[in-house]
């Protein structure tokens, strides 16, 4: 499964993708957009958009997932990562896919176990867990590959068999739940 994470900003705008067969985990990509200072912001959005469109374009992911904000150092602060995340959500949809929300907190539990942490940690753990020769720079691009991290941590392997075995050929809808969910072996 390939996981594209965004990390959406007004100046920078941190992305990683992450390929995983369940039990390993594979850099793909990861950067960071960095936005000209002086530009408008309206300019501003449309480059966010255009640079998550073709790097969603080449990367093929299977999921996407958005850093979701619930709080920010102050009200213009939050307006404007806002109008960012919503560009970096448009862009997700149009790729296709899947699309997960996971906040800042989520994901540091999911991939340092401690909620708090902080963005060195982030990028240790990120650097462990994909076995880099170094942290992946700029931090906006070590919280994206946390937020694909989380996503597959999430998903986890029986998720990620149930959903598998739903997409095969020959077989039924989804499942709805797991009680409906059964995986057929052929002996």
């Amino acid at each position: 499964m390939r996981v594209f994470g965004i990390d959406p900003g007004s100046v920078r705008t941190g992305y990683g993708c992450v390929e995983s067969d369940g039990s390993r985990h594979r850099l793909v990509c990861c950067g960071a957009l960095v936005l000209p200072p002086r530009a408008a912001f309206p300019d501003k959005l449309v480059a966010i958009h255009e640079g998550l469109a073709a790097l969603l374009r080449e990367a093929r992911p299977d999921c996407v997932v958005v850093e979701n904000v619930f709080h920010a150092a102050n009200a213009r602060s939050a307006l404007l990562l806002g109008q960012a995340r919503g560009v970096a959500l448009l862009a997700a949809r149009e790729a296709g896919g899947d699309l997960a929300e996971y906040t800042p907190a989520e994901v540091k539990r999911a991939v340092v176990g401690y909620g708090r942490a902080d963005k060195p940690q982030v990028q240790r753990m990120v650097t462990l867990l994909l076995g880099l020769p170094a942290p992946p720079s700029p931090h906006d691009a070590a919280d994206a590959l946390a937020l694909a991290i989380c996503h597959l941590h999430r998903m986890g392997p029986v998720a990620a068999i149930a959903r598998e075995v739903a997409q095969a050929p020959g077989r039924g809808a989804r499942p709805r739940s797991w009680r409906q969910f059964r995986v057929d072996v052929d002996v």
